[in-house]
C-alpha cells in the first residue's frame, strides 16, 4: 500500500480547524465585542477602565473618552482602555448588605470599648512570653 500524502495530513489539518473552532474564533467574536461596545458609548454611561478606574463619561472625542472619576475631575482616555461598561446593581442586594453591615459594626465598637474599659484607656502592648524571643518578623535571612 502507498503512502496517501492526504492520509499524512489529514491530522495536521484537523488540528488547525479544531484551534481556530476553539480558540482563534472566539477571540475574534470578543475582540468585536469589545470593539462594538467602545463605539456606541454615551456620555454618562458608568464605565470601568481596563486598569481598574471607575468613571461616567462625560464627553467623546474622535479616539478619545473624557471620564469624571471624581466631581469636578476629569481625565482623558483612549477608547481602547475602555474596558466595560457598569451596569448599576440590583436595589435588593443592596438592601441585604445594609442590613448586615451595622449588626457587625456595632460588634466591633462594642469590643473596642469594652479593651478600652479594661485597660483604662492605655493602648495593649503584647510582649512575647519569653523574654529572649525575638519578632519573628524582625529577622534577616
Amino acid at each position: 500500500m502507498g503512502n496517501n500524502p492526504l492520509g499524512t495530513f489529514l491530522p495536521l489539518i484537523l488540528l488547525v480547524v479544531v484551534f481556530y473552532f476553539l480558540l482563534i474564533r472566539p477571540q475574534r467574536k470578543r475582540q468585536q465585542e469589545q470593539l462594538q461596545m467602545q463605539n456606541s458609548l454615551t456620555p454618562g454611561a458608568r464605565v470601568m477602565t481596563t486598569t481598574g478606574l471607575f468613571g461616567t463619561v462625560v464627553g467623546l472625542e474622535d479616539d478619545d473618552v473624557i471620564l469624571e472619576i471624581a466631581p469636578g475631575v476629569e481625565t482623558r482616555w483612549v477608547k481602547a482602555a475602555i474596558g466595560r461598561v457598569v451596569v448599576p446593581v440590583e436595589d435588593a442586594a443592596d438592601d441585604e448588605t445594609d442590613s448586615v453591615q451595622p449588626v457587625a459594626e456595632e460588634g466591633v465598637q462594642k469590643d473596642a470599648h469594652e479593651d478600652i474599659q479594661k485597660n483604662k484607656g492605655e493602648p495593649v502592648i503584647e510582649t512575647p512570653e519569653d523574654g529572649d524571643a525575638k519578632d519573628s518578623s524582625t529577622k534577616q535571612s
